[in-house]
């Protein structure tokens, strides 16, 4: 067969037979495996792949990643272009809609969002149910998760027009859910929307406002805030994502369905993985304990929080824009005192063969936990703060995986491995 020819030949050793299996965008077709049969009455053959390590379950045009290069785009813009030159919301438009808006797109998204920011009533009651010391996280997952009933036409979702205005209630109302949790958690009356301030400075807003009649938030942090939110917006098909898609694959409502992610986002090893670093950083202690925790990581007696990711296999791009941000915000906040730590940590890492010959460079999480911090944010919001952030993507997947002919509800299948057919047994003969 001709090294050019796009197709795989696969022999069963089993009955000798061969098969060509095509291959297309570097993938094959797992359906085509079904054909590899030992008898008739077999099944044919399936793909075993635990957590989906080596599985392409979509098609999909909105982020590209090539972990090898540390490459970031959201439709095909550079992270560090967009970073740099844009802002949330445009963020947001470009991931659902495909295209960075124009201007009059850009004025009347911003405007549809901006006046979308107050909730209904009841959820303030709703939210008032939780116990004092509820996680914030938790009564997002239910608020958001609740909205669905307020907005029953949400339901309508192979109607265009109605998806766009749940998609803007929705981006629009994550910040409110958000800020609303932190103020319960913490026994503070809620602080309304303002809607003469920007998307971050509002949640800014309703995160600190206490006794002023205007909030006026800290531009420096404004634009900090609105870059990570940027970073956070989409990356590919991680767990949370993967989970939008497959409750969406049922035909669900997207707010249920942005319920779901949340909810997976909520898991320690995925939206809490900035607050490992901190309390990593914590145990270190000090500059000069960095080298014993190498050390002690090295022989593998300690885990180093923030360093290597599943799909990258070079610098993590986020994190060399957060590198940069965190000087920025220390202006204004007053220098993290872990932040010593992070450096030398890195710097420490980056030198050692160890850890460039396994290619454990720092990500995402790594220096996000400690601005976070310096901005005044519990460790508990820093998922919230995720989540906030990662909306849009979750939405443009949603949609995406809804107009997609070749998707289907979620139904994996499995290795069944446990018991034969038994017999019932009476509780007395056990």
């Amino acid at each position: 067969m001709s090294a050019a020819t796009d197709s795989l030949t696969i022999t069963d050793n089993r009955t000798g037979e061969t098969y060509e299996i095509p291959v297309q965008d570097g993938a094959i077709q797992a359906m085509d495996l079904r054909q590899i049969k030992t008898s008739e009455d077999d099944f044919g053959l399936l793909a075993y792949d635990p957590a989906f390590k080596n599985t392409a379950n979509v098609r999909s045009e909105i982020t590209y990643i090539d972990g090898d290069k540390g490459i970031l785009r959201y439709r095909g813009y550079p992270i560090e272009q967009l970073a740099e030159k844009s802002t949330f919301l445009e963020v947001a438009y470009l991931l659902i809609h495909g295209e960075l808006p124009t201007q009059q797109q850009s004025d009347e998204w911003v405007h549809h969002i901006t006046h979308h920011t107050f909730v209904h009533e009841n959820i303030k009651t709703f939210i008032d149910g939780f116990h004092h010391d509820a996680h914030p996280m938790g009564m997002l997952v239910s608020t958001v998760g609740g909205l669905s009933t307020f907005y029953p036409e949400a339901k309508e979702i192979n109607d265009a027009a109605n998806r766009n205005i749940q998609n803007i209630r929705l981006i629009a109302k994550f910040p409110t859910l958000a800020a609303f949790a932190y103020r319960h958690s913490i026994g503070m009356r809620y602080a309304y929307p303002d809607n003469d301030l920007s998307f971050p400075g509002n949640f800014l807003s309703m995160m600190w406002k206490t006794t002023e009649l205007k909030y006026e938030p800290d531009p420096i942090l404004e634009k900090a805030l609105d870059t990570l939110l940027i970073l956070h917006a989409d990356h590919e098909q991680n767990c949370s994502t993967t989970t939008m898609r497959a409750i969406g694959s049922s035909d669900a409502d997207p707010y249920s369905a942005a319920a779901g992610a949340s909810a997976a986002l909520y898991g320690p090893k995925h939206g809490g993985a900035n607050e490992a670093v901190l309390r990593m950083l914590e145990e270190i202690g000090s500059v000069d304990q960095v080298p014993e925790y190498v050390k002690l990581a090295k022989e593998g007696n300690f885990r180093l929080m923030g360093f290597g990711h599943r799909v990258y296999k070079n610098y993590d791009p986020r994190a060399k824009v957060i590198q940069g941000l965190a000087h920025d915000v220390f202006e204004v906040t007053g220098k993290n005192p872990l932040l010593d730590i992070a450096v030398e940590l890195e710097k420490i890492a980056l030198d050692d063969d160890y850890f460039v010959e396994r290619k454990l460079y720092p990500n995402v999480d790594f220096y996000s936990g400690i601005i976070y911090q310096a901005m005044g944010f519990p460790t508990s919001m820093f998922p919230v703060l995720f989540a906030m952030g990662r909306i849009p993507g979750w939405l443009a997947h949603w949609q995406e995986n809804l107009l997609d002919d070749e998707q289907a509800i979620v139904r994996p299948r499995q290795l069944f491995v446990g018991h034969g057919a038994r017999d019932y047994v009476d509780v007395g003969s056990r």
